[in-house]
């Protein structure tokens, strides 16, 4: 769905290595100028969906 909502995200951009998780984030936050909080809202968001 974030893919969707945003089209300048694509797959590579939500790949990760186990214990990668926080740098796959920080790096959607960097494409998408928005903070970690602001992602985190967002995914909250989209999981209501």
């Amino acid at each position: 769905m974030l893919k969707q909502r945003f089209s300048v995200l694509s797959d590579a951009d939500f790949e990760f290595q186990e214990g990668q998780r926080e740098g796959m984030l920080e790096k959607l936050s960097q494409k998408l100028k928005k903070t970690s909080e602001e992602l985190h809202l967002l995914f909250a968001e989209l999981q209501t969906y």
